[in-house]
């Protein structure tokens, strides 16, 4: 794992979360604009993945079913999450768009801790 990409995420995975609950305060729909901002994650997460499993290749050793577990889990949520959130058109869109990004963010920071103890 590459720390300042960790970081990046998380802060992206934040941000998101802290604009769909302004959303959900003001009692609105996801837009447009924040299922590109949830693209933008997912692209950072891609790119963690790519070069963490490079860095497996080349001899780092980690636990690799629960650390592939956590990745794949972080990749799919928040493509759910938006397709749900596109497809409900209410205030809870941004609720699930909130907890989504809450959610990778803390599986981040989990991949860390397993990245770490091997």
């Amino acid at each position: 794992m590459v720390v300042p990409l960790l970081i990046l995420a998380v802060a992206l995975c934040v941000a998101l979360a802290g604009w769909a609950l302004v959303f959900v305060v003001r009692d609105r729909a996801v837009i447009l604009k924040q299922l590109f901002g949830a693209a933008a994650v997912e692209a950072v997460l891609l790119v963690q993945a790519v070069v963490a499993g490079m860095q497996l290749l080349g001899g780092h050793s980690v636990d690799g079913a629960l650390f592939w577990g956590y990745v794949a889990t972080a990749l799919v949520l928040l493509p759910v999450a938006a397709a749900w959130a596109f497809a409900e058109r209410t205030r809870w869109s941004s609720v699930v768009l909130a907890v989504a990004a809450l959610t990778v963010g803390f599986l981040e920071w989990r991949l860390w801790q397993i990245w770490g103890a091997a």
